[in-house]
């Protein structure tokens, strides 16, 4: 028996409350935030696999593409790095731009034979030797200056709210170069070529300190809510924090967290209210037609290639919003995080266990899966304490499952999808 949205949607919510109740508050605001975020990411994807039936397994890539878009974006610009080299860094890039523009431009207006693929080759060959003399130096004299805080350009110094629209147009100009070569591969080999792309988005993130860091991490991004130390010396929230009878620091850090929910949530509605315009109309029923019978619709005289295209570059794009909003809420980017586990497995199983093909179940998916993730481990130890409490203390099974409570998150989500596509296989709030 399937039960109804709204209520499956309730029993979501008794979890939340139920964990600000028995553990706290700020646990709750957390996870929730974290979920909501989660959730937007599983929309993008939910367009993708939902809507057209594109196997993507890139996802982190292009949410990696929304957290250095909160960096170029928010963070104040290195004058003494640009003034090392950033004029010279950005001339080369241009400098490799044109060579691939020349040599797609030499391509297509000669006449096919050895004699256009030897003018390509040259030409890409002499761009990159002219390209890497004149970015290596400017590179290293960018990533000298102070390289322990800084040694890179930094951003605009624009408000941080900006970056979440400019990540997801950042996600959506990469997931064209993507969908212009890789779209035409099958969806086996698709879901493999997205994944080395995403791979080789974070190497470079990783690599490339001018840029962002790369591993030494880029720290105190601004945010869009107040810090938790204006509010504590703040005479007005001090009394309101009273009035609840809440210490200024408890009280400060749920306001701030409260915050992030609002926005996180009006964008959320915004991208739910427009992806269900878009399911509802012409273009939406097209696209589940492609998806259904792909054949059909090219004999209908639909461009399949350029809708799976539109499709993956939309939900992409929504994919980058999210990364953004998440970078965000951290503060702070930290590209040795963006690990297939957590960004692309984790909100495949949101979207299969929401429901593929459903906004709502998609929603769904992105709050209970991320609740589960975070409170599996902490309850899964708590139950293991209490299944062994009667053995004596050294021995040998009582070790041996406490130390596999660690275990306990891929455990609960492998039982999770099983149980799921057991008895419910479409998801909890199935495609109508």
């Amino acid at each position: 028996m399937k039960l109804p949205p709204a209520l499956l949607f309730a029993l979501v919510a008794v979890l939340y409350i139920g964990t600000g109740m028995f553990q706290s508050w700020n646990t709750s605001l957390t996870i929730l935030n974290m979920g909501l975020v989660s959730a937007i990411m599983a929309l993008g994807l939910n367009m993708q696999w939902g809507f057209a039936g594109l196997f993507n397994v890139g996802v982190m890539g292009f949410v990696a593409l929304g957290g250095l878009a909160a960096v170029l974006i928010s963070m104040p610009p290195v004058p003494d790095a640009w003034a090392a080299g950033g004029a010279r860094i950005w001339a080369a890039m241009a400098l490799g731009a044109a060579t691939v523009a020349g040599a797609a431009f030499a391509w297509q207006g000669m006449k096919p034979g050895r004699m256009r693929a030897l003018v390509a080759f040259a030409i890409l060959v002499v761009g990159f030797v002219l390209y890497r003399a004149a970015f290596d130096p400017a590179r290293d004299a960018v990533e000298a200056v102070n390289p322990a805080l800084e040694g890179y350009l930094g951003g605009l110094g624009l408000p941080v709210i900006l970056a979440w629209p400019a990540g997801g147009l950042l996600a959506a100009g990469a997931a064209w170069l993507i969908g212009k070569t890789a779209l035409g591969l099958r969806s086996d080999y698709l879901a493999i070529a997205t994944l080395g792309i995403a791979e080789i988005i974070i190497a470079v993130m990783k690599n490339e300190d001018w840029l962002a860091r790369g591993v030494k991490n880029v720290n105190g991004i601004p945010r869009p809510v107040p810090y938790e130390i204006d509010l504590q010396q703040s005479e007005s929230f001090r009394g309101w924090a009273s009035s609840f009878k809440l210490p200024p620091e408890t009280a400060s850090t749920l306001y701030v967290k409260l915050l992030y929910g609002c926005l996180f949530a009006a964008a959320l509605v915004l991208i739910i209210v427009a992806l269900q315009l878009a399911l509802k109309s012409p273009w939406g029923r097209m696209m589940r037609a492609i998806r259904d019978n792909e054949t059909a619709a090219r004999a209908m005289g639909k461009d399949v290639t350029r809708r799976h295209l539109q499709v993956f570059i939309l939900g992409s794009a929504i994919c980058g919003m999210a990364g953004a909003m998440m970078t965000t809420l951290d503060g702070l980017l930290t590209p040795g995080t963006y690990q297939p586990l957590r960004f692309t497995f984790l909100i495949w199983v949101m979207v299969i266990v929401g429901g593929s093909g459903n906004n709502l179940g998609a929603l769904l998916g992105g709050l209970l899966v991320w609740w589960l993730w975070i409170q599996v481990e902490p309850l899964g130890r708590l139950f293991m304490e209490t299944l062994t409490w009667p053995l004596p203390d050294g021995s040998w099974l009582k070790d041996h499952l406490l130390d596999s409570v660690q275990h306990m998150r891929l455990l609960t989500m492998g039982i999770v999808l099983l149980l799921v596509l057991r008895f419910s296989p479409r998801g909890l709030i199935p495609e109508r």
